[in-house]
């Protein structure tokens, strides 16, 4: 049987509940929902980056890139990612950067995308994104 593995990078704070942000089990790594949250510090709340849509969404894709990387993953690995957002004004803002961003990445081929409106990220978070990967 395949060990679970959570995975937390030092990026990112210890989750305030009982949740990894990310798992990987065998060849499958699902990345939980991240937002723009700059790169911890020690004692110190987590804060947004911001308060752009774009600087949330570059942070937050950082956010995720660093959960596939400590679990052995990459970009091109990812088969779904899914977007909320919290206003619909921002899907042709968030369609030019996400765009660019993996236009950026040189992927073999980009993942299958949703994007959809949530508005109970908390506030000052304008964007979340997971992710689910498959390793060969």
């Amino acid at each position: 049987m395949t060990e679970k593995i959570a995975l937390t990078p030092a990026t990112h704070t210890t989750p305030p509940a009982k949740f990894s942000h990310g798992v990987r089990k065998g060849n499958i790594l699902q990345v939980a929902g991240q937002v723009g949250f700059l790169p911890a510090v020690a004692g110190q709340a987590p804060t947004p980056a911001g308060p752009s849509l774009r600087e949330q969404t570059l942070q937050t894709f950082a956010n995720v890139k660093a959960i596939l990387e400590e679990g052995g993953s990459s970009w091109d690995d990812v088969m779904m990612v899914r977007v909320y957002l919290t206003d619909t004004d921002h899907f042709a803002e968030f369609n030019e950067i996400y765009n660019a961003y993996f236009a950026e990445q040189d992927l073999q081929a980009p993942p299958a995308a949703r994007t959809t409106v949530y508005v109970g990220l908390p506030p000052g978070l304008l964007i979340e994104i997971d992710a689910l990967a498959v390793l060969d």
